[in-house]
């Protein structure tokens, strides 16, 4: 029987995107459902009744929530394709707190840096850039976190690179300017189908960013 693969999912979420980009890059085909976040589906509140968020990955009817719970769930079922985790389990640890410092950190003050303004945005821009010299650490020399392949912290961190200009535009600052090599890594990242194609628009997201503060009575 084949694999019945649905993703629930809003085109903008970095979280959905992981998954995006590693079902692209394992060549697993999927139906794609996009979420009225304002009138949730009934389908996604059965399938993720703990938080009631997307992105939900649902395999032969069993559904997988939380975009790295998910990432693994992938990377595990389709192991024999274009491994994301190494075999080595110190190294598979090493890959997961990585993954989970995007979430902590990259994520985290990302949301602080577009969504507040004064001495608490200058102090949410200077950890997020002191983060991600400890990414840019991490990466070493490597052309991925992965080594030479695109792996588990590549896709859990890629899809931020979307939500770079407004992060940039909000806090007036560059990434690129002041993390280079990080920099260069998303590129690197972006020249893969698999990512380019599984990633939203940046400018798109900014509109979207912008619509979003201006319903909440926030300027920008």
């Amino acid at each position: 029987m084949a694999d019945e693969v649905l993703l629930l999912d809003f085109w903008s979420s970095p979280y959905g995107m992981r998954l995006r980009v590693a079902l692209a890059e394992k060549g697993i085909q999927y139906e794609y459902r996009e979420e009225d976040l304002s009138n949730k589906s009934a389908l996604l509140l059965q399938s993720n009744p703990v938080h009631k968020k997307i992105p939900v990955l649902i395999h032969n009817g069993k559904p997988v929530s939380e975009s790295l719970v998910a990432l693994q769930y992938i990377d595990e079922v389709w192991k024999d394709k274009t491994p994301l985790l190494p075999s080595d389990p110190y190294l598979r640890a090493q890959a997961r707190f990585w993954a989970d410092f995007v979430d902590k950190k990259v994520s985290e003050l990302g949301r602080v840096v577009r969504t507040t303004k004064g001495e608490e945005q200058e102090a949410a821009k200077k950890e997020f850039l002191e983060s991600i010299g400890l990414l840019e650490g991490e990466l070493g020399d490597k052309p991925y976190f992965g080594g030479e392949t695109l792996g588990f912290v590549d896709v859990a961190l890629i899809p931020f690179y979307s939500w770079f200009y407004v992060y940039e535009k909000c806090g007036n600052f560059s990434i690129e300017a002041e993390q280079p090599k990080f920099y260069a890594w998303a590129k690197r990242c972006m020249q893969k189908e698999s990512v380019s194609k599984s990633l939203a628009d940046q400018k798109a997201i900014y509109d979207l960013h912008l619509q979003r503060m201006k319903a909440r009575g926030m300027d920008q």
